[in-house]
């Protein structure tokens, strides 16, 4: 890639007080925390649709993301349960290039994501792959570039897989710090399973299931203790694999 390919591209947001600020991608991108940016324009609500914009507590800010549909919530379980990711923000900037006819043209991808190693990710969240027709296709090719440059990634992410999504979806239910339980009861969490056995037997061990389970629920989704789900599955601590183990939630 030619050098000077990323100047053809600007960045609009907004700042801490709402002003719009219009300026150099790559300055943008080296100066600007987007993951810490509100929207730098609404997610639409469209008519009939059973699912509209909302807001996703993220445990790993502690703050709401917004969200603009059932697709892009999905995602941002998955990304909030990564623990490379340090930030996330919904549609925190709209990218601005001319076309090779030299009109404007502009995208706002639905994500932002922050790595550890300062690397980011933006994306969109179609719920099938044609979602957004030619022109959502051709703008991925230009924020693609716009990202590559950087060293950053941009991806229209595929839709998880079903069984997936409900085993997130129900984990999630736990991810919020109030199920760590009283003082001290973590600790002996992990240590209850510090070597892999049944999750009711591993929860018994330590107290009263109905008060240690949330909390068992906390570290599997937080990736302090490992799983694949069902009722009878062996329950380990982080980095454990055993048969049919898969680190994950699915």
């Amino acid at each position: 890639m030619k050098a000077d390919q990323g100047a053809r591209f600007e960045a609009v947001f907004l700042d801490p007080v709402g002003q719009t600020v219009q300026q150099r991608w790559e300055d943008a991108a080296l100066a600007v925390a987007f993951e810490d940016l509100p929207p730098v324009s609404a997610f639409p609500a469209v008519p009939g649709r059973r699912w509209g914009p909302g807001l996703w507590w993220s445990a790993t800010t502690g703050r709401h993301v917004a969200a603009g549909s059932n697709a892009m919530r999905t995602q941002l379980m998955a990304l909030d349960r990564d623990p490379d990711v340090t930030g996330l923000a919904g549609r925190p900037v709209r990218l601005l290039w001319r076309n090779p006819r030299g009109q404007v043209r502009s995208w706002v991808p639905q994500l932002f994501a922050r790595y550890t190693d300062g690397t980011a990710l933006l994306a969109d969240c179609p719920s099938h792959p044609d979602a957004g027709g030619e022109r959502a296709l051709g703008a991925a090719e230009a924020v693609a570039e716009a990202c590559a440059h950087l060293g950053w990634t941009y991806q229209r992410l595929t839709p998880l897989d079903d069984a997936l999504t409900a085993n997130l979806k129900w984990l999630a239910g736990y991810r919020h710090p109030r199920n760590a339980g009283r003082v001290g009861l973590m600790a002996a969490v992990l240590e209850a399973f510090a070597r892999p056995r049944p999750l009711a037997e591993g929860a018994e061990a330590v107290g009263d299931p109905i008060a240690v389970l949330p909390a068992v629920f906390h570290a599997l989704w937080h990736g302090q203790l490992t799983t694949p789900l069902h009722e009878r599955v062996l329950v380990g601590p982080h980095g454990w694999s055993g048969p049919g183990t898969t680190g994950s939630a699915g």
